[in-house]
Order: structure tokens, then C-alpha cells, then sequence
């Protein structure tokens, strides 16, 4: 018999509703906003999938610096890092105070001491707002974990993280041939063709087999000389 979900914390947003942590077991949590669920630390691959995406080309950078849009859980912070040299420097960006705490209390065995990890910085702001206080090419990679991922509705020209002139603030932050990495729970041409038409190759991962499956979306910055029509094309991670 399943144990019973116990609620840890919660804290009401001003727009949203009730955010709580629950858990039933070692390593067994959930976060939740109102009656829909977040977050499932026993389903991780999606998350795990974007962190080596979004950082697996940085393995032998000399110093890369990277942007984390969304803290969660800490499982994609987790992968991030992991693809990361010693030299690395990666800044999340975390709306919520609380969350931080989770992930610095109850939830940092999950994720193998992340949250104090020397490399990280976390900054509660928006990450649509950092993106635009950011420098040109401030960035090896930006990698956005929120809980909200791009979709048929999104506003394609004017959303503040997914419409036509973010992706482009977030290309201009991007150091040639940087890489834009975005969950999100469905594949979603618009956005795909949005980061097309600013100057990213792009493909759609859908990681694991069988079972839901989320998308990854993996966008490659374009340096000078490669054909503005070009898309990455590759075969789903097992």
C-alpha cells in the first residue's frame, strides 16, 4: 500500500494559487500548484534530459556561464552541472524565496548538494527580466526549466519568454553558436518555427520510451556562414 502524501510547506502566490512540497517516502515528492502537480521527483527523465542537452556542450569550455531559467527541484540544476567544468558559472533565476529554501532543505537529496554547489548563484527575479538586463553574448547556454512551456496559445509575438521578440533577446545574450535549451510537456511547431526565423538550428527531442513523454527543444545559436534555413534534425534520447 502507497504511504500517504504528507504536506511539508506551502505558500499562496499572488496570482496562482497554493504552492505546496509533499512527500511519502525517501526521495519521494511532489510539488503542487492548487490541484495540479508541478513537480514528481520520481519523474525526472525530462528534466534530466534538458540539463545534459542544454550543458553537454560545455565539457571542456574553459569557462562557460550559463543561465537557468526555473529552479524546481533542482533535478535539471543537477544535470546541469554534471556536464560542467570546475570553471563553470551558472546563475538560476527563481521567482520564489521558498522555493530556494526547499531546495536547500528538504529536497537537496535529491539532487547530491546542488543548491550549495560554489559554481551557482541564485537570482530571485524573473528570467524574462535577466534576459533583458543581460549583455550581448553574456551566455554559453540558456536553459529554461519552467513549469509553464511554450504552446499553440502562446502569444507568438509578444509573450515575455516565448513570443518572437524574447526568443530574440535571448538569442542576442547567446555567444555564437551558444545553445537555447526549453521544456516543455508538448511538441509545438509555432514555437520550433519562432526559434527558426531568429537564427537557431533547431530540433525537438522527446526523451525516454514509452509512457508520457515531454518535449526538450535544443537551439543552437548560428555563427556567420551557416545557411539561415537550416534545422537539426535528431532522433529521440532513449
Amino acid at each position: 500500500m502507497a504511504l500517504p502524501w504528507k504536506t511539508l510547506d506551502r505558500f499562496a502566490t499572488e496570482e496562482e494559487g497554493t504552492l505546496e512540497l509533499r512527500q511519502r517516502g525517501k526521495g519521494d515528492f511532489l510539488i503542487t500548484l492548487g490541484p495540479q502537480v508541478l513537480m514528481n521527483s520520481k519523474a525526472q527523465r525530462s528534466e534530466i534530459a534538458l540539463g545534459e542537452l542544454g550543458g553537454g556542450g560545455l565539457k571542456n569550455h574553459p569557462n562557460p556561464r550559463v543561465l537557468v531559467g526555473g529552479l524546481g527541484m533542482g533535478i535539471t540544476r543537477r544535470a546541469v552541472l554534471d556536464t560542467l567544468p570546475e570553471t563553470a558559472r551558472v546563475i538560476v533565476a527563481e521567482l520564489n524565496p521558498k522555493i530556494l529554501e526547499w531546495c536547500l532543505g528538504p529536497l537537496a537529496e535529491l539532487t547530491g548538494g546542488a543548491a550549495g554547489d560554489p559554481r551557482v548563484t541564485v537570482e530571485i527575479t524573473d528570467v524574462a527580466e535577466l534576459i533583458r538586463q543581460s549583455s550581448d553574448e553574456a551566455f554559453d547556454a540558456v536553459i529554461l526549466d519552467l513549469y509553464r512551456g511554450p504552446h499553440p496559445q502562446t502569444d507568438r509575438h509578444n509573450d515575455p519568454i516565448y513570443g518572437s521578440r524574447a526568443i530574440e533577446r535571448t538569442r542576442d545574450t547567446l555567444k555564437p553558436g551558444g545553445v537555447f535549451a526549453v521544456w516543455g510537456e508538448n511538441p509545438d511547431a509555432g514555437f520550433e518555427g519562432r526559434l527558426a526565423a531568429a537564427g537557431f538550428a533547431v530540433r525537438c527531442e522527446r526523451p525516454g520510451k514509452g509512457g508520457y513523454r515531454h518535449a526538450v527543444w535544443v537551439a543552437e545559436k548560428k555563427t556567420a556562414g551557416k545557411p539561415q534555413n537550416q534545422r537539426l534534425r535528431g532522433k529521440p534520447r532513449s
